[in-house]
């Protein structure tokens, strides 16, 4: 999954450390590091932490998700 973080909504809150410590990191009282490729295995966490967002700052995008060949379009047919 990708994460995108707005940082200029961002305030610092550290909800998101607190609930997806392996995903996000507080560096001092307001800067955030984050990984923006969050492996799947703390999809539950990243979920818990997007909605605890006091400003609604984190994004969750599961655009790149493998497709299966069922659901490829088939543009031309």
């Amino acid at each position: 999954m990708r994460l995108v973080v707005d940082l200029n909504r961002c305030q610092g809150y550290a909800q998101c450390a607190f609930l997806a410590p392996d995903v996000f990191e507080m560096h001092g009282e307001e800067a955030l590091l984050y990984n923006p490729r969050a492996d799947e295995a703390h999809r539950d966490e990243v979920r818990q932490a997007v909605a605890a967002c006091p400003v609604q700052a984190i994004l969750m995008d599961r655009s790149d998700e493998t497709v299966t060949p069922g659901e490829a379009s088939h543009h031309g047919r």
